[in-house]
């Protein structure tokens, strides 16, 4: 199981999304955890000298690309876990119910 967590640490510290904006003028790519690594603006961009809607561009596509790697980094995690587990579910819905459910049932019966 360990090599298995290594393995999975070195996944996840190499993992990188890349979004683009619908007219490709953004680049955005963030790491695992949706952490912002870089973004490129094309020349383009700022043909149409509209400071507000380059803004929500770039914070669009940044918001896709960490979406998506919030995906991308449950989808790697629960390959590492037993099918069910409670872990995953945390993973999938962010409710520490699922997370503490089991301990709280072990807990309940005594183990």
């Amino acid at each position: 199981m360990r090599s298995g967590l290594d393995e999975l640490q070195t996944k996840l510290a190499d993992l990188r999304v890349t979004e683009r904006s619908d007219d490709g003028q953004v680049t955005a790519i963030v790491g695992a955890r949706g952490e912002l690594i870089s973004v490129e603006v094309s020349p383009a961009a700022f043909h149409d000298r509209d400071a507000r809607a380059l803004s929500r561009k770039i914070t669009e596509t940044v918001l896709r690309a960490s979406t998506a790697a919030t995906t991308a980094t449950r989808e790697l995690v629960a390959g590492y876990l037993p099918p069910g587990s409670p872990s995953v579910e945390f993973l999938r819905t962010h409710d520490f119910g699922a997370l503490l459910g089991r301990a709280d049932s072990v807990l309940a019966r005594g183990e």
